[in-house]
C-alpha cells in the first residue's frame, strides 16, 4: 500500500449533513467522511478530464482502477486537526502526527470531563482527567469483583467519554470542531425573488475558530494498492495541482464546501508486534497488582492478548445478517487465517444507522446499520506469530463492507488502553 496524507483546510462553512432514517432534521457531522472526499476527488478528475488519468471510455482505465475496481483506493475519514492546548491555543499542524478516536472503554468525570493539564503538580484546568477501563475491568471479572471506578481527583462519578484526540509531546489533547446554523430563504424560480413562507436552516461546520479565527484543518489519508503502479504519484500530483478547486459536502452552489487540500506521500508503518508486546506487558503487570484482593476465582490464561479498536464506523455482516460484534470466525475470515486458539474475550460496541446521497446516480444510498467508531474487541491467542502481518494488513484495509469509503478502519492495541485511572491523562 502507498499512503497519501491529506491536509484539508476549510475556506468556507462545510455542510457535511446526515439525516437519520425516519427523521426530518438534517444534522451535521463533526468530521469529513471518506465517501465525501472520494466523491470530491472523483468529481474533479471527471470534470477536468485530466491527462494524468485515462478516460472512462477506455475500458475504465486508471479511473476505474482507482474508484471502481475490485481493489480500489481507500479514502479514510478526515478528522478535525485543530488540537487545542491551554487557553484556547492551537498547535501548529506540523506538530500534529495523527488524529484518533477514543475507545468506548474510556471514562472521565461526569461533572468536569476532559483531559487534565498539570503544571508543577497542580491541575491548570477544571477538568478531572480521562482514563481507560478495559484492562482493569477485565482483571476484576476474573476476581469476581464489581468494577465501579470513581474520579481520580475528587472521587466523584465517572461516565463514558468520547472525543477525537491527538498526542503531542507525550500529552493527550482534544481535537474538535465548532458548528453554527445558517438561515436561508427559498427562491421563487419564476420570479427570481424570495418565496414567502420558505425559510430554512442548515447546520454547518465553522471554517475557523469562533474566538481566535484560526482556520479549521482536517487530516486524512488515501491508501492506494501497490499493483496500481504509478497511480499514487499521479493522484498525489493531481491533488496538489488542483488544491483549491475541490468542493466538499452539500450546498456547494451556494458558496459552502470550499476547501484547500494539500497532499504528501507518507510511509506505511508496521509496528504491530511492538504494540501487542507493550499491551501484554501492561496487562500482566496490572494482573499482578490485583492480587492484593486475594486469589481470583479463575486464573488468567497464559495467552497473548490484543485489541481491535474501530477508528471509524463499520458495516459488519455475519451469516448474511448485520452485527455489531467481530466474532472469532469473522476475524479469521478477514485475516484469512485458521487459528483454532483464537478467542473473543470481551466486546464493547454500539450501533446507529447511516444513509447518504450518491451524487453520481442521483439517488439515496441504502440505509445501513453501522457499528459506531470507538468499539473495542479484546481477543486472545496462543499463536501470535501468525497474526502480526495479518493484523497489520487489516489496519490498512479495514474490516467489513465499503472500506474504500472510510468504513471499518481500525487500530490494533490503541495506545490509550495503557492510560489507567491512577495516571489519568
Amino acid at each position: 500500500m502507498k499512503r497519501i496524507e491529506l491536509e484539508i483546510k476549510a475556506l468556507s462553512p462545510l455542510a457535511i449533513s446526515r439525516q437519520k432514517p425516519g427523521g426530518s432534521v438534517s444534522e451535521c457531522e463533526d468530521y469529513i467522511p471518506g465517501s465525501v472526499i472520494r466523491g470530491a476527488v472523483a468529481s474533479e478528475i471527471l470534470k477536468q478530464s485530466n491527462q494524468q488519468f485515462s478516460d472512462l471510455s477506455q475500458n475504465g482505465g486508471d479511473f476505474q482502477a482507482l474508484f471502481l475496481g475490485d481493489n480500489p483506493a481507500i479514502f479514510q475519514n478526515a478528522y478535525p486537526a485543530n488540537v487545542k492546548a491551554e487557553k484556547g491555543r492551537i498547535f501548529p499542524q506540523k506538530r500534529i502526527q495523527e488524529i484518533k478516536f477514543l475507545p468506548a472503554t474510556t471514562l472521565s468525570s461526569k461533572n468536569n470531563p476532559g483531559f487534565c493539564r498539570k503544571r508543577n503538580g497542580k491541575c491548570s484546568t477544571d477538568c478531572k482527567g480521562v482514563f481507560d477501563s478495559l484492562i482493569d475491568r477485565f482483571c476484576t471479572e476474573y476476581h469476581g469483583l464489581p468494577y465501579d471506578p470513581t474520579c481520580p481527583e475528587d472521587g466523584g462519578r465517572v461516565e463514558p467519554y468520547s472525543s477525537f484526540y491527538s498526542k503531542v509531546d507525550g500529552m493527550y489533547y482534544n481535537a474538535s470542531v465548532s458548528k453554527r446554523l445558517l438561515t436561508r430563504v427559498g427562491i421563487n424560480r419564476r420570479r427570481a425573488t424570495s418565496e414567502e413562507e420558505i425559510l430554512y436552516s442548515i447546520e454547518v461546520i465553522n471554517e475557523s475558530e469562533p474566538k481566535n479565527n484560526n482556520p479549521l484543518f482536517f487530516k486524512a489519508s488515501i491508501l492506494v494498492p501497490d499493483h496500481l503502479k504509478e497511480l499514487p504519484e499521479n493522484l498525489y500530483k493531481f491533488i496538489n495541482n488542483n488544491s483549491k478547486y475541490f468542493r466538499i459536502g452539500g450546498s456547494t452552489s451556494r458558496g459552502l464546501g470550499k476547501v484547500e487540500i494539500h497532499a504528501k506521500l507518507g510511509e506505511v508503518k508496521n509496528n504491530i508486534q511492538e504494540k501487542i508486546k507493550v499491551f501484554n506487558d501492561k496487562l500482566w503487570e496490572h494482573w499482578g497488582k490485583w492480587s492484593v484482593f486475594g486469589n481470583p476465582i479463575e486464573e488468567l490464561p497464559k495467552r497473548t492478548y490484543f485489541t481491535l479498536d474501530l477508528q471509524s464506523d463499520a458495516i459488519l455482516t455475519e451469516k448474511w445478517q448485520r452485527t455489531t460484534v467481530i466474532s472469532e470466525q469473522m476475524l479469521k475470515q478477514f485475516a484469512n487465517i485458521e487459528d483454532e486458539s483464537l478467542k473473543l474475550k470481551v466486546a464493547y460496541s454500539s450501533y446507529d444507522y447511516r444513509s447518504g446521497w450518491n451524487a453520481a446516480w442521483g439517488l439515496m444510498k441504502d440505509v445501513e446499520l453501522i457499528t459506531n467508531k470507538g468499539a473495542v474487541y479484546l481477543f486472545s491467542t496462543t499463536a501470535p506469530d501468525i497474526w502480526y502481518d495479518a493484523l497489520a494488513n487489516l489496519e490498512l484495509k479495514g474490516v467489513g463492507e465499503r472500506t474504500c469509503e472510510g468504513f471499518g478502519q481500525l487500530e490494533v492495541c490503541n495506545d490509550f488502553h495503557l492510560v489507567f485511572r491512577e495516571e489519568a491523562a
